[in-house]
């Protein structure tokens, strides 16, 4: 009864304390892993991926893909530092790298390291295109999107070490049982969630970005059109995957386009490429 009451304890405390403002929403966020802890691991696993697969350089593709790192990550800094932020980006090592594989795909990982497939790039089209998939990775990556999910897994696991204690002394059965519900409960009802939201987060941060480094943000809809066509409509129902539906999404960034635009203006940008 005691290791569930300190259990139960910590977690208070950790939701209580571990939080951080996100600077483009504003909001609070569940953060108890710091730029310190993540970091120097996220930038040596960066650097065996690259290690063990076929980099992409000095082609004109991978440059393209620098260059519009380079510009969405000058557009993030003046966004912050008109905003309070200045200093946020000092721990981002920014890197970019094309990366050959057919697999249509981006990621970011903590501090500022992108990968792009070149299966993405004839989705992608144009230079706009790569601005589109480029944005939302570097929102990823601002939000600390990484390290809210690292956090909440470690909550996960520490709820299910509380409920185990807490049914320690049922049958068997019961406690096979309170694990396969806790562990697709948590999953659905938090875990996948939680993960969408920051798919549509990264969506609506990336539009801004894009936006202030002189792209269309009404270029986002379009791309994902062209992914919806892609797939072929092959996609799990929303609420059992980790990202929105390709239709929320084609929804969502129409929505938000003219937000980021007049968003843009505030950094003297009036037209776009």
């Amino acid at each position: 009864m005691k290791l569930k009451k300190s259990i139960s304890m910590v977690a208070v405390l950790l939701l209580v304390v571990a939080c951080k403002t996100n600077p483009f929403t504003g909001e609070k966020n569940l953060n108890f892993v710091s730029n310190d802890q993540l970091f120097p691991t996220s930038f040596d696993q960066y650097d065996q991926f690259l290690s063990e697969n076929e980099v992409v350089r000095g082609t004109a593709e991978a440059q393209m893909i620098k260059r519009v790192g380079n510009k969405i990550e000058t557009a993030a800094e003046r966004y912050l530092n008109a905003n309070g932020y200045q200093g946020f980006l000092e721990d981002f090592r920014w890197e970019y790298n094309l990366v050959k594989d057919d697999a249509v795909n981006a990621f970011a990982m903590p501090g500022g390291k992108i990968v792009f497939y070149t299966g993405i790039l004839p989705i992608a089209e144009t230079e706009t295109g790569v601005a589109v998939v480029m944005a939302h990775e570097i929102a990823h990556a601002l939000a600390d999107h990484g390290a809210q999910r690292m956090s909440a897994a470690q909550l996960q696991q520490l709820g299910a070490v509380a409920g185990s204690v807490a049914v320690s002394g049922r049958s068997q059965e019961t406690q096979q049982i309170f694990a396969q519900a806790y562990g697709l409960g948590t999953q659905l009802g938090v875990m996948l969630p939680f993960s969408r939201s920051h798919e549509t987060e990264a969506d609506r941060i990336g539009l801004t970005l894009m936006a202030i480094a002189g792209y269309n943000p009404d270029e986002a809809a379009d791309l994902w059109r062209r992914m919806a066509a892609q797939s072929g409509g092959q996609a799990p129902p929303e609420f059992l995957s980790t990202h929105p539906s390709n239709q929320t999404r084609i929804n969502n960034l129409q929505q938000w386009a003219p937000e980021a635009k007049a968003e843009a203006t505030k950094y003297g940008v009036t037209s776009y490429k």
